[in-house]
């Protein structure tokens, strides 16, 4: 849904694109920061103690910055390439999978992670698959990776907190990162369903 804001995040962004271009930065080593940040973030989530999943919501948010001028970057520079763009989607998988790997492994809760994990690749497949296959890439659906970046962020933060304000370790069951990880699996297989539907209608 947030990926409909692209013009918007772009002219916000731009004083940052322009920091990177007068340090002589290129959109690759801008990519591979991004990785570099979202594992530091992985770490943080694992060691799961109130600060560090604070900590962790903040570099999540700095990754994901980082991942939004790349591309940005790549294009005011007239540098940009299929070589980028691979390298810049397969660190977004890398991303994807690390942070989930460090938010279900501070929980303990690694079928939960498992299930996002399938819920999120499917989407990210589908969305190539779509392009693959003659259709074009498809952003589509409930759950684009823009939205779970702002998820975790916001979930991240307040993840410490929520027990405090409900008077109870945990909430029907589940903390609050847990449910996030039940809504990455849910939601994301239903948005793979969405991007296949849209596809498949297209290519009719």
């Amino acid at each position: 849904m947030l990926a409909e804001l692209d013009e918007t995040a772009e002219r916000a962004f731009e004083p940052v694109v322009g920091a990177f271009e007068r340090v002589g930065a290129t959109p690759n080593q801008v990519s591979v920061l991004s990785f570099v940040v979202a594992v530091a973030a992985a770490g943080a989530f694992y060691a799961a103690t109130p600060e560090t999943y604070v900590t962790g919501a903040l570099l999540v948010a700095l990754s994901g910055l980082l991942d939004a001028v790349d591309g940005q970057l790549a294009r005011r520079m007239g540098t940009a390439s299929a070589q980028g763009d691979m390298l810049d989607h397969t660190l977004d998988r890398y991303s994807d999978l690390v942070l989930l790997i460090g938010i279900a492994g501070g929980l303990d809760a690694w079928a939960l992670g498992l299930f996002a994990v399938t819920g999120v690749f499917l989407t990210s497949y589908m969305g190539t698959q779509a392009q693959a296959v003659g259709a074009g890439r498809d952003y589509g659906g409930a759950l684009g990776r823009a939205d779970r970046i702002v998820l975790i962020i916001v979930v991240g933060a307040l993840h410490p907190f929520v027990p405090v304000v409900a008077g109870a370790e945990e909430v029907a069951g589940f903390v609050a990162f847990e449910w996030l990880l039940i809504l990455f699996a849910v939601v994301g297989n239903v948005t793979a369903l969405q991007r296949f539907w849209a596809s498949w209608k297209e290519l009719s």
